[in-house]
């Protein structure tokens, strides 16, 4: 990598600390092989402190207090990227400024057209008092608009700055299956590194073996269905084989496979027409059923590619991949009553999927990794346990007031009991006042790749669902989560393929975690009753 010089305008915006507009790269002449940023701070008046009844939403400490000490000092990656990230709380801080300025303003004009206010007041009166209001409201909605275009730009720069820091500290490691054995979350010879719980041995060690066909017969959630428009088509992996999916007649959705069958072209990069597929090499179209109904320019032939179940529900889109007759019901993905969906997000990670999983069903790992997301500041606890039925996938955790389950085959759902961003209050879920609801679907793409589906719901503040730039927050913030989990997933990944039992030594807070293990070994094996389903 070429040696690079930033001034913080590159990685911040001219609205808190920073004076400049430049936002060009400076290269600096005799210095190789290193990356390295000059950060320039200046100063902000900010907004004037306000309460209401919505403070307690808005109650977020101002982080301009905690600005990066690297005034004038050339900084290495990881302090440039301390300053991409702090500019991103402090947008996050800033907006909800101005959204509690907007509602402020509401407030005094709900005030001013209050019956009983206007008694005492002229028509003049009211009508100078509406006008003032009327244009605030303008400006804060400008304001508003500001903010949006501010966080996109500086997204954009932070994601440029992780991806030169990943270039550097990370590089990804491509390999076919060829020439370089694949990640691995198989169970295979038992006689080595054993484990004992409960009497049975869980070994999680070695190359990855092709999936169990027992895995494939269940139903699998693959996107939302927001995601798949009718004049659209949404191509996935799964099981190492590529699928498309789009809506057919009636508008129904239909999963074929993503070749052609003339040429091999995948379908995905052609066209939707009346609930068909359309090859964009030769025009060949597919019905949701997989079968050919067109062929342009010669005579049409019996032809038909595979297609498997599916079907929408609960906002999402299903399917069967596996060969046994799909189960007629399928498990409810629906938030809890009082919840309102935020955000809906898909992620492709360079995991295999039971091993993402491991990682999801464990919540004690929080303080230790995610100290710099939603786990900051929490305190150690001196024991952490996971509480649940003798026979089942689900329970609480205890100190924390978080409810889990893992319903089968790779789905986990959270409630978590808060207060304020990133604070725990109480000791369960029914102790809170407010609560995010979370979904995560790992979709197993392939042995070393994973589809993330994430839903997450609030029974508070409905009204962040209609700001416009949330979503960009929301995925920037589950982000920095996730990749506060993949460099120590990617971590144990590489030495279980190595030979390393990554279930080595479970204690009390594993149980979860085991439990999907056993349940997975199980499937695997083909067993007739499986554990904790009853």
């Amino acid at each position: 990598m070429n040696a690079a010089v930033f001034t913080s305008s590159a990685l911040t915006l001219p609205i808190s600390f920073c004076k400049t507009r430049s936002s060009q790269l400076i290269r600096k002449k005799g210095v190789k092989g290193e990356l390295r940023v000059f950060a320039v701070f200046g100063e902000d008046s900010g907004l004037v402190e306000k309460k209401s009844q919505w403070g307690h939403l808005f109650d977020v400490e101002d982080p301009r207090s905690k600005t990066p000490p690297y005034k004038g000092k050339f900084m290495d990656v990881n302090q440039a990227l301390e300053v991409a990230r702090f500019d991103i709380q402090y947008l996050d801080w800033r907006a909800r400024q101005d959204l509690l300025t907007i509602m402020l303003l509401h407030d005094k004009v709900v005030d001013v057209l209050n019956p009983l206010a206007r008694e005492y007041k002229s028509i003049g009166t009211v009508k100078r008092e509406l006008a003032g209001l009327q244009e605030e409201l303008a400006k804060a909605h400008q304001q508003v608009h500001i903010s949006e275009a501010r966080v996109s730009t500086a997204l954009e720069k932070l994601a440029h700055m992780e991806e030169l820091v990943n270039d550097r500290l990370l590089p990804v490691r491509v390999a076919t299956e060829s020439d370089k054995p694949s990640y691995s979350t198989s169970v295979q010879d038992l006689d080595r590194e054993k484990t004992n719980i409960g009497g049975k041995s869980l070994n999680v060690s070695g190359p990855v073996q092709p999936y169990s066909p027992h895995l494939k017969n269940f139903w699998y959630p693959v996107a939302f269905t927001a995601d798949l428009k009718h004049d659209t088509m949404v191509p996935i992996d799964c099981f190492e084989q590529p699928w498309v999916i789009f809506r057919g007649e009636g508008g129904k959705p239909g999963c074929v496979r993503n070749t052609c069958a003339h040429r091999a072209c995948p379908l995905d990069l052609g066209s939707v027409n009346n609930g068909r597929i359309q090859c964009p090499y030769h025009g060949w179209e597919y019905s949701s059923d997989g079968k050919c109904t067109k062929m342009p320019s010669t005579k049409l032939l019996n032809v038909k590619i595979k297609s498997i179940p599916c079907l929408e529900q609960d906002g999402m889109v299903w399917v069967w991949p596996g060969d046994e007759p799909p189960s007629p019901t399928l498990p409810s993905l629906q938030p809890p009553s009082g919840f309102v969906i935020h955000a809906e997000l898909v992620m492709d990670l360079p995991v295999e999927h039971g091993l993402l999983l491991d990682n999801l069903l464990d919540l004690a790992h929080a303080p230790f990794t995610h100290t710099s997301t939603f786990a900051k500041g929490w305190s150690v606890p001196s024991l952490v346990k996971f509480l649940t039925p003798s026979s089942g996938l689900q329970g609480y955790w205890d100190p924390y007031p978080i409810d889990m389950e893992f319903k089968p085959p790779c789905i986990v759902l959270s409630t978590i009991g808060i207060s304020k961003p990133g604070k725990l209050e109480g000791k369960s879920t029914e102790q809170c006042t407010t609560h995010l609801h979370q979904l995560h679907v790992c979709l197993p793409s392939s042995r070393n790749k994973t589809r993330l589906l994430y839903r997450m719901s609030l029974d508070f503040a409905p009204i962040l669902k209609n700001l416009p730039f949330m979503e960009h927050l929301w995925r920037h913030f589950a982000e920095q989560v996730l990749n506060e989990d993949l460099r120590l997933v990617l971590g144990q990944q590489e030495r279980m393929l190595n030979g390393a039992n990554i279930w080595n030594l479970p204690v009390a807070y594993d149980k979860l975690g085991v439990r999907y293990r056993l349940w997975r070994n199980a499937v695997d094996r083909g067993d007739d009753k499986l554990p904790f389903s009853g």
